[in-house]
């Protein structure tokens, strides 16, 4: 009978195979398992080392995949799959996308330059392939940052590692570049000692480097003055509004006149 036919194949197969996939069940289980343990085990080690939190997290990652791999390899080998012919599979399959990923292998090898030479860290404000924000991610392939309207901003690490970077958060402090013009008609002497009294009252504003302020420009219709504080850089957009707002209140205290376009008005007689 049919029957008898196929539940014989069924226990062939059963008694052929079944053992292989339980067991591969219990190496997935038991595998995932020392995985999960070598990574807790490896981030303790890294944390009472020191490591810096962008090279842990890009290790992390890196030893996580290669685990897997080698877990999922050995299964194969458990349900019968020949590891050397698997090898040269993967080999092959490697070329073939390898060339496909050429930008997703750049990527990677930006990523390793970026733990390297470590140009930039996690918290670190930069400013890199157009964009301005503080880095929140150094992934295997790419970098997250958070930009100053608190948007996720992501680079390719290939493009981040060969373009220019620029870090302002290396030195520590920043210079505040402000520039204000008042009317030809005001007083230079008197209007410096009114900006430099605002940026020194600005609790902010560092004293060393000192701040200045200069005439930069003898413009159309303004003389300008270049206001350079400087701050911490946690401090930089509080001292920028800040600044901006008292000068202007500083000014008009003082009787400074800021030129602004007029509008007049021609009245003809009839």
């Amino acid at each position: 009978m049919d029957l008898e036919k196929w539940t014989t194949i069924a226990i062939d197969l059963g008694t052929k195979y079944g053992l292989k996939i339980i067991g591969a069940i219990v190496i997935w289980i038991i595998g995932s398992w020392i995985i999960k343990k070598i990574m807790m085990a490896t981030k303790k080690v890294m944390i009472k080392s020191k490591y810096d939190e962008s090279l842990q997290k890009f290790l992390m990652n890196l030893m996580n995949w290669g685990l897997k791999i080698l877990l999922i390899i050995t299964l194969l080998g458990t349900l019968g799959v020949p590891t050397t012919s698997f090898a040269a599979i993967i080999a092959a399959a490697g070329l073939a996308i390898g060339l496909a990923l050429q930008g997703s292998l750049g990527n990677f090898a930006g990523g390793v330059l970026l733990m390297i030479f470590k140009p930039i860290k996690i918290g670190d404000l930069i400013e890199a392939q157009g964009e301005i924000g503080v880095v929140k991610e150094i992934e295997i392939f790419t970098t997250k940052l958070t930009g100053l309207s608190n948007k996720e901003i992501i680079i390719p690490n290939g493009s981040l590692s060969n373009g220019n970077i620029v870090n302002y958060s290396t030195e520590g402090t920043r210079r505040v570049d402000l520039t204000f013009g008042v009317g030809y008609d005001s007083d230079i002497k008197k209007t410096k000692e009114v900006l430099m009294q605002v940026l020194t009252s600005h609790p902010q504003v560092l004293q060393d480097p000192a701040p200045t302020v200069n005439v930069s420009e003898l413009a159309d219709s303004s003389i300008n003055f270049a206001v350079r504080p400087w701050c911490n850089v946690a401090d930089y957009w509080d001292v920028y509004f800040g600044i901006t707002e008292q000068t202007k209140e500083a000014l008009d205290a003082a009787g400074i006149e800021i030129p602004y376009p007029h509008q007049v008005e021609i009245h003809k007689e009839a």
